[in-house]
């Protein structure tokens, strides 16, 4: 058997919160208490351990270890606390899968009807996989797809198919 397109893994150890606000009224607050500045259209801000995701003009997806959601949620609550805003733990509500290696992106491409290939190195998408809403974005090692969780052993199956050398997708 041919070697894998791409490594699918998935992390089980991330956090995720949401924040909807004002963007320009409260982006300074926002990266005081999240640790990163906030990101331009489509794109993301990263120290390592921390991503801060554009999801829309009025809402950003934190990303960080699951140990320190509880943390930043206290953080970017009370720094939002006289705007009007929601910050929200949706760590149990999405499923991510990180997907590595060199031919990550045709993986990806195989599923997804975004122009991948001409994401920038801090890229993000809001896209589907075949049929199901996802984001994902670019790291060091390729890209982490996220969707919901209710659909995470779909997304899983989808990507591990799609890793396989030959395969596609019949749009029929």
């Amino acid at each position: 058997m041919a070697e894998a397109l791409a490594r699918i893994t998935e992390l089980t150890d991330l956090g995720m919160i949401q924040i909807r606000a004002d963007l320009d009224r409260v982006g300074d607050a926002i990266a005081g208490a999240a640790g990163l500045a906030v990101p331009a259209q489509t794109s993301a801000t990263a120290d390592g351990s921390r991503t801060l995701l554009w999801m829309s003009p009025d809402e950003l997806l934190l990303v960080l270890p699951r140990a320190e959601t509880a943390g930043a949620l206290t953080a970017l609550t009370d720094a939002l606390a006289t705007e009007h805003s929601l910050v929200l733990d949706v760590s149990d509500m999405r499923a991510a899968f990180a997907v590595e290696g060199p031919k990550a992106e045709q993986v990806l491409m195989k599923l997804c009807p975004a122009d991948i290939a001409s994401m920038p190195d801090d890229g993000v998408r809001r896209t589907r996989a075949a049929q199901v809403a996802c984001g994902l974005w670019r790291t060091g090692q390729g890209y982490v797809l996220i969707g919901f969780r209710s659909v995470g052993d779909y997304i899983g199956g989808l990507l591990r198919n799609a890793a396989r050398p030959g395969t596609h997708l019949d749009p029929r």
